[in-house]
């Protein structure tokens, strides 16, 4: 019971249920979604682009990505009629930022003091800081990041290539001033002394913390072939790569080496402004461990229609160079391709190296293992984000590694609550979208050792929806051109329900196809 309302000088949402009225902003503040196509379940309405969660009651945002919360709007009814009283300025921004306090007595800390130390500056990080002051917590925060720059929207380096800084930054300057988050760029810490509770940055400088976040996400790996120096080869990390890589490639030949979400997105994105894009893999088809080998096939061929070639189950031998400059990739396969410019995409590992010697209890794959409540094994110390490990509440409680862009943001919020002692538990459904040639590919839960996949839809028409199952359970959902079904499943597995595999087999399923109704999941599940 959802609709859009025009009130003249903008439009508000207008929602009933279990016969009350609500009215609040009708765009996702992340990146304007319409909220009408959405999922309305008990009491908050969920993005149907990427899964943000917003209270209908308040209009505060309850799941991620993104920062700001809904403008809420008076509902009156009188004489069977309902009327939304709303400021122009909430109706033409569609988006709140929280009340949150300032450090009141920040002239009294040392520079070399801190009561909330947060090292790295990503969504986690950003989360953290801005959930703290929100509860008002008033003492003195800092962050510090290797970037050069204040926090922004990593997932649009290899989406959105030619974005600046500024376009894709998370908040202005003036935000960080005005609530008192200090934020060090380019600083980057080597190690941390958690008996004396210190941060040891590499130029030297130390600084005491009372809490520490640690939320340095990941470190992309390099190729270790022949000629891995040569010039022109690009891990995209920063705003800088991404410009660097768009403006050598126009018109040259790019070789992307790893089908991964990033190789793949840059591949989408450069195809139109490049000579050529060859990709080259080591699997048979993109994706195929995460979607499937049918979805990743389908994938792969609207690459191919897009003039993107494929080189899979090989490797890259030799990067040669001309004057200092890529000039060809040779592959195992003996496959001589040529290029101006090479993206390496081929996974990450954790960036927690600085943290060996300290202490924390670090997996065998590098990753920080926390609690539900984000917490390590030493008190006061948290840890968010890429480089972690947490029990999925999804998945009974198996220790995963979730390196999404809105479960960064939910491990940033339960830190900060557990830091101010809330007792806050982590109980989110993973979600996640990927983006390209204008398409996107929405996907929520948790699919990793699915054993099959059932699609229903059209795979050559990039019209399907895909249930991932594991036994007779549905652990994971993807879709393309079939919103709002993934945020759909995703409110059914954030209740607590299961759904099984018979409910998503039968004939049932069809009359979604046919009509858009969602019924058949609504009651489905134990």
């Amino acid at each position: 019971r959802m609709r859009e309302v025009d009130l003249g000088c903008g439009k508000a949402l207008l929602i009933k249920e279990s016969g009350e009225f609500h009215a609040v902003g009708h765009k996702c503040p992340h990146y304007g979604a319409p909220l009408v196509k959405g999922v309305l379940s008990k009491g908050r309405v969920r993005c149907p682009w990427h899964g943000a969660c917003f209270n209908i009651g308040t209009g505060d945002i309850e799941d991620f990505p993104g920062l700001d919360s809904l403008p809420r709007f008076q509902v009156k009814i009188e004489k069977e009629k309902v009327y939304i009283r709303a400021s122009k300025q909430a109706l033409q921004t569609q988006r709140r930022t929280k009340m949150m306090a300032k450090c009141i007595s920040l002239s009294n800390y040392n520079l070399s003091s801190t009561n909330v130390l947060i090292i790295g500056a990503g969504a986690a990080g950003l989360v953290c800081a801005e959930t703290l002051r929100q509860e008002g917590f008033s003492d003195r925060i800092v962050m510090c990041t290797m970037d050069r720059h204040l926090p922004y929207d990593r997932p649009k380096l290899s989406k959105s290539m030619d974005s600046h800084p500024e376009q894709i930054a998370l908040r202005p300057k003036e935000f960080f001033c005005t609530y008192d988050i200090e934020v060090l760029t380019e600083m980057q810490v080597a190690a941390v002394d958690i008996k004396n509770k210190v941060a040891v940055f590499k130029d030297g400088f130390k600084m005491e913390y009372n809490k520490l976040l640690i939320a340095t996400g990941n470190t992309p790996k390099a190729l270790s072939c022949k000629g891995k120096e040569v010039e022109n080869v690009f891990n995209i990390r920063t705003p800088e790569d991404a410009n660097r890589v768009v403006k050598l490639a126009t018109s040259k030949n790019v070789v992307i080496v790893g089908a991964s979400f990033l190789g793949m997105e840059v591949a989408a994105y450069l195809a139109e402004r490049a000579h050529s894009v060859s990709l080259v893999e080591l699997e048979e088809v993109p994706f195929k461990k995460f979607f499937g080998e049918r979805v990743g096939r389908a994938v792969m061929k609207m690459f191919e229609s897009k003039r993107v070639k494929f080189y899979m189950q090989t490797e890259v031998s030799e990067l040669r160079e001309q004057e200092g400059k890529l000039k060809e990739v040779v592959l195992k396969s003996g496959k001589v391709l040529r290029a101006d410019v090479c993206v390496v995409g081929v996974g990450a590992v954790p960036a927690t190296g600085f943290l060996k010697q300290s202490g924390i209890n670090i997996d065998s794959k590098g990753f920080i293992v926390v609690n539900k409540m984000m917490q390590t094994n030493i008190p006061g110390v948290f840890a968010a984000g890429d480089a972690v490990t947490f029990p999925l509440a999804l998945r009974n409680n198996k220790k995963v590694n979730v390196p999404h862009w809105q479960m960064a943001h939910m491990h940033g919020r339960i830190a900060a609550l557990n830091m101010l002692a809330h007792g806050m538990e982590i109980s989110t459904v993973p979600y996640l979208w990927t983006a390209m040639f204008g398409k996107s590919i929405r996907y929520a839960g948790h699919g990793e050792g699915f054993d099959d996949v059932v699609i229903q839809g059209d795979l050559d028409e990039l019209k399907f929806v895909a249930f991932y199952t594991k036994s007779d359970e549905v652990v994971a959902v993807a879709s393309m051109n079939y919103d709002p079904i993934v945020s759909k499943v995703a409110e059914v597995l954030a209740a607590g329900r299961t759904i099984r595999k018979r409910d998503v087999d039968t004939a049932i399923v069809f009359l979604f196809f046919r009509t858009g109704d969602m019924s058949w999941l609504t009651g489905k599940g134990s």
